[in-house]
């Protein structure tokens, strides 16, 4: 079916939509206020990576494929304008909502930002205290001469100076006796990097709450330290930020790892594709900044507020404020783990499956622990495309290794942003004896899966764990996964042969129960989705439900689109970018789209088909994208037993029941926020799994505690 191009979405401004989605979870007054400046630094934070990754991916078309099309039918000039015409929006909307509710509201409540020209006397002081004893010794004005403009750091913080000054001039006195004479005075520009020695935060005393001022802010009080003699005609910060579209040529990179570090090397040195600069700015200011840049004035995006307002999420984490934050979800214990069995006995007994973070990540953690100490595992193989800080899974790889366990760890070094600490770490495991895998030339190893063999009474068993989420103990408390625990034989005898094909060189072989991109992926969906469209024109009950973080695909949506004609009822949740039209008569009108946008990250990948009574239910760790399926090496897991699958079901219907922090996606590519009628009880889906979750240990514990177990005397009987 060939679809005309008003049938997509353009991917780019999906993307937007859905910073606007978070950005509207800051503008939400039910939402606890530190909570809303915490979804205003995402949403930053968002742009930040958008423009490094998207805007400047559209760049490199524009040079070397103008007349380059999109499924919408536009061309990368054309998508970059709608572009930052829709950023220009949310900029007005972030600035708008911090300036005139979330700073004002916290200053009422304590937590205040002192702007240094309405500054009591007190806080002056202390501010001139922090800058001649932090800040003067440290940094350095930078002078630009004519046609030699430094190299700027990604997303550094920067002020610009203009001192008039003769250039005879060497004191104050000397500064006045040229004011009398009326010699000519000439103008210099300074750069001066605030560096990431320079807290952002300084803190000023305060009688309660807590006090802050920007030190840029402090900077540019006492700017005239750094030139004496001179006069300051203006001091405005700013910040650049460089395309990070690169990658390795995998073709001319014999050694990845040098390839790699290559690739962060070029980062610092690529294109500008946007500077933020106060509004305060001058015209002259703006005009020396973009030409010494390249830039357009599209580039160019003048800020009315605090650059950077990502760095609020430090505030985030200032001590006291229980009234401004949510209440604490703290992880909860599975029914199905018992802290005192070990994790090989559970799985042997039962497949566990776990949501997280309403449940622990523990178990995944305590399974490799456990398999490290345990005499009896003789080896573990495990895909790590980005990890935490002081990981304790890769310290127990390291452990396992060095107890002469046999150690396969495929790490991603091509995880964008997360390069340079893959390639520290990997480099640890290296040096504890660990068989380290650089990813597969030419893929991206996105898949979510380690196994543990193990030798047993009754022979080897291998016990599997698949995920949704990526081994990394920090967000596996902020993002909302899938964990899913056998020791089934078909399913380990798959993983192996996964293990086989990515570390082997070989070509992959037959699964199974698994399905592999890029090999069979893409062909699989379209096999489950195409049957559900026969299903339904057979004139049989057909249906599907999809969580995904992104679907883009356009294969995937024409076949979405078949099916929809057919008749097929099919409910999508789509976090982030979908360039679905929903609802469109003719094409659409069968396929509802949500998005859920609430205190976690939803992330889990979670499909479901009726498929004629017998209900296929999958994880899977691939979004419906051309890189996921065509260029990434990703899994889709079949969940066969019975309780697992049925659980996965009633998490997929809980998040469509949402009316709180669910949107509808429109025909048009806007979103609506769902409301309850009035007839209706609000459901919130992310409050009702974690209450479930607290439920279902809470009625564990009062079982035991009503069974009465008597203490023995510990003294063997005879018979």
């Amino acid at each position: 079916m060939q679809l005309p191009p008003d049938a997509f979405i353009n991917r780019e401004l999906s993307w937007l939509e859905f910073d606007q989605r978070v950005l509207d979870q800051a503008m939400y007054a039910k939402v606890p206020l530190l909570e809303r400046l915490k979804f205003l630094a995402i949403t930053a934070s968002n742009l930040d990576e958008f423009f490094m990754v998207r805007v400047g991916s559209l760049q490199i078309q524009h040079e070397k494929r103008p007349q380059a099309t999109d499924p919408t039918g536009r061309t990368p000039a054309t998508q970059l304008i709608l572009v930052h015409d829709r950023v220009d929006m949310i900029i007005s909307e972030q600035y708008r909502c911090y300036l005139e509710q979330i700073e004002p509201n916290l200053a009422e409540e304590g937590l205040e930002r002192i702007c240094m020209d309405e500054a009591s006397l007190r806080h002056r002081e202390a501010a001139e205290r922090f800058f001649e004893e932090a800040i003067y010794p440290v940094l350095s004005p930078m002078k630009v001469v004519q046609g030699e403009f430094p190299l700027l750091t990604n997303m550094g913080l920067y002020l610009c100076v203009t001192v008039k000054q003769n250039s005879m001039i060497k004191s104050r006195a000397e500064a006045e006796a040229a004011k009398t004479k009326s010699e000519p005075v000439e103008e210099f520009r300074f750069l001066l990097p605030l560096g990431t020695s320079t807290p952002r935060f300084v803190t000023l005393p305060s009688d309660k709450g807590y006090c802050y001022a920007l030190s840029e802010d402090i900077v540019a009080t006492f700017i005239q330290r750094f030139f004496p003699g001179g006069e300051i005609v203006e001091c405005v910060p700013f910040r650049i930020t460089r395309n990070s579209d690169i990658s390795v040529r995998e073709d001319g990179a014999a050694d990845l790892l040098s390839g790699m570090e290559e690739v962060l090397s070029a980062r610092r040195t690529a294109d500008t594709v946007r500077i933020e600069v106060a509004n305060t700015a001058s015209r002259p200011m703006v005009d020396f900044l973009q030409s010494s840049l390249q830039l357009t004035d599209r580039d160019v995006f003048r800020i009315p507020g605090p650059l950077d307002l990502s760095s609020m999420m430090h505030l985030t984490n200032a001590e006291g404020f229980p009234a401004l934050r949510d209440p604490s979800w703290p992880p909860q214990r599975s029914p199905l783990i018992d802290p005192t069995v070990p994790m090989f006995q559970i799985i042997s007994e039962q497949d566990v499956l776990l949501c997280h973070p309403y449940e622990s990540f523990e178990p995944v953690v305590r399974m490799l622990e456990e398999a490290a100490d345990d005499p009896d595992v003789l080896a573990i193989k495990q895909v790590l495309y980005r990890t935490s800080r002081g990981s304790k899974i890769v310290s127990a790889l390291k452990r396992a290794a060095e107890r002469g366990k046999y150690v396969t760890a495929v790490v991603e070094l091509k995880a964008r942003f997360d390069e340079a600490r893959n390639i520290e770490w990997a480099r640890e495991l290296e040096q504890a004896g660990v068989q380290v895998i650089y990813g597969v030339k030419w893929l991206k190893t996105h898949a979510k899966i380690c196994i543990v063999v193990r030798r047993e009474p009754h022979g080897i068993v291998r016990y599997v764990h698949f995920g949704t989420g990526n081994y990394n103990e920090s967000t596996a408390r902020m993002y909302s996964d899938i964990s899913y625990f056998t020791c089934d034989e078909e399913m380990g005898s798959d993983a192996s042969t996964f293990f086989n094909a990515i570390t082997g060189y070989s070509q992959p072989q037959q699964f199974n129960r698994l399905e592999m991109a890029p090999s069979g992926l893409r062909r699989r969906l379209l096999m489950l989705i195409d049957g559900e469209t026969q299903r339904k024109r057979q004139g049989q009950r057909a249906h599907m439900a999809i969580k995904l973080n992104s679907l883009v695909d356009p294969e995937i949506i024409a076949a979405l689109y078949r099916a929809s004609q057919a008749g097929v009822t099919i409910r999508l949740n789509i976090r982030g970018q979908c360039c679905l039209r929903p609802g469109v008569p003719g094409l659409s009108e069968n396929i509802h789209c949500v998005s859920i946008v609430d205190r976690l990250l939803e992330h889990a990948r979670i499909l479901y088909f009726y498929h004629g009574g017998d209900e296929l239910v999958f994880i899977s760790s691939a979004d419906w994208m051309p890189r996921n399926l065509d260029r990434r090496i990703e899994l889709l897991v079949p969940v066969e037993d019975v309780a697992s699958k049925q659980r996965l079901i009633s998490i997929l219907d809980t998040y469509f029941r949402d009316n709180q922090n669910s949107w509808e996606l429109q025909p048009d590519g806007s979103y609506v926020r769902l409301l309850p009628n009035p007839d209706q009880t609000k459901f919130r889906s992310q409050k009702v799994l974690y209450e479930s979750a607290v439920s279902a240990i809470q009625q564990v514990q009062r079982a035991r505690q009503t069974t009465f177990e008597p203490h023995t005397s510990g003294i063997a009987r005879q018979p």
